[in-house]
């Protein structure tokens, strides 16, 4: 596995000094509280790997006590040495390992690629070819704002160039794809903040839980120390499925030799109050020392008002743990949705301010054209919304850092 993500120290701050990460309950255990936080209680050791803390109640308001659960390697682990102050960027697999990815990637857009690519096999450069293109494009849910853009830019080329081939003009259309999503490859920056905060959101079934599993393994390889915070307290299996997500993150798989070089914890809550547990795990999170702290929310679908209410309350009830968080705001959304997927970014966007996509289950009957449709939208706001990870299945190296010409080339076929 290798690292995603460029890593910047803390503005202003001294470089950590490097420790060693504790294994046993002897290590872990009798941790005192600094001024001004809650007390924290010993860890009653489950095994070697899994724990549970208990807090008291929290300074502004009473919570039920909510449990801490931590899986670490079986062995202590030093840290690196502190990196320069120039930032570190690793953007992505291998060139032979991304090459494997990419092949899922091309096999779950096989749909929307074939339909794409049949019309322009012994195609003429005519109205006809653009008729096809227009049906292809539209079934392959980019919807008709962005099915008009690439049309006209293609036909547009098509003329400056003088292209007579097929072919050339396929090679076109993906040429376009690509500078289309291009503004939407950006990879996610941790280390400005110590701990990074991350808000997940979504609506139900988008494979959130899922990803934040995926997401934990790639900064635990990138020698981060990951806190969870169990989050959607109400969902029926919700904590245990995210403990599952965070012991197969910690450990070693068929990827990987040995087990990943962070420290991977969980603070959860069954049936509590999601701003209090999300509270308590960013208060945790700071206390501890984590590099980052992600928050998995309860499904909301975008229509539901007073549900969406709630995921606001959980971002101001960070900012307050925090002041400045939740540095990001990461929906995923099921590539299954078509153009629904639109309207959640939408809806979600306005509500809470996002910073970054993740697209999962790219692995089966998703079209994908619908990323055209979220590119053209995202040029209305100030900044471009990146799609930081693609997934493709439900292995832990199934969720891969977004390329624009990666995706065109799977799309167009």
């Amino acid at each position: 596995m290798f690292s995603f993500f460029k890593k910047k120290p803390p503005s202003g701050a001294p470089a950590a000094t490097p420790a060693t990460v504790a294994s046993t309950a002897a290590d872990a255990a009798g941790v005192a509280a600094t001024p001004g936080e809650r007390p924290r209680g010993a860890l009653d050791w489950l095994n070697a790997d899994v724990g549970e803390l208990l807090f008291g109640k929290r300074p502004d308001e009473a919570v039920a006590p909510a449990d801490t659960t931590s899986a670490t390697a079986t062995s202590p682990i030093e840290t690196a040495p502190p990196s320069p102050p120039a930032a570190i960027a690793v953007d992505g697999e291998p060139e032979g390992e991304r090459s494997g990815w990419l092949a899922k990637l091309k096999s779950g857009l096989q749909r929307t690629g074939s339909t794409i690519a049949s019309a322009f096999v012994a195609a003429e450069i005519n109205e006809e070819l653009y008729e096809d293109l227009e049906v292809a494009l539209l079934q392959s849910d980019a919807g008709a704002d962005a099915t008009i853009y690439l049309l006209d830019q293609l036909q547009a080329r098509v003329t400056r160039s003088h292209v007579r081939d097929a072919a050339a003009a396929r090679r076109l259309l993906a040429t376009i794809v690509e500078e289309l999503l291009l503004p939407l490859e950006r990879p996610l920056v941790i280390g400005e903040h110590t701990p990074t905060v991350i808000m997940v959101v979504g609506v139900n079934g988008a494979g959130k839980t899922t990803s934040i599993g995926k997401l934990a393994r790639h900064l635990l390889d990138s020698q981060q120390d990951v806190l969870l915070a169990a989050a959607d307290t109400f969902r029926a299996a919700a904590r245990e499925q995210l403990l599952a997500w965070a012991e197969r993150a910690g450990t070693a798989d068929a990827t990987s030799a040995a087990p990943p070089s962070g420290r991977i914890e969980i603070v959860s809550q069954q049936g509590g109050d999601p701003a209090g547990v999300t509270y308590d795990a960013v208060v945790a999170g700071k206390s501890r020392g984590s590099d980052v702290v992600l928050v998995d929310t309860a499904g909301r679908l975008a229509t539901q008002i007073h549900l969406m209410e709630e995921l606001k309350k959980i971002k101001r009830v960070i900012a307050k743990a925090e002041p400045g968080a939740p540095h990001e705001v990461l929906l995923v959304i099921d590539g299954n949705t078509g153009q629904n997927a639109l309207a959640q970014v939408q809806a979600f966007d306005e509500a809470l301010g996002l910073t970054g996509l993740i697209i999962t289950k790219l692995d089966g009957t998703a079209r994908g054209g619908v990323l055209a449709a979220i590119a053209l939208w995202s040029r209305s706001r100030a900044r471009p919304l990146p799609v930081y990870f693609v997934g493709v299945g439900e292995k832990l190296a199934d969720l891969e850092t977004f390329r624009a010409r990666e995706f065109a080339a799977a799309l167009v076929g």
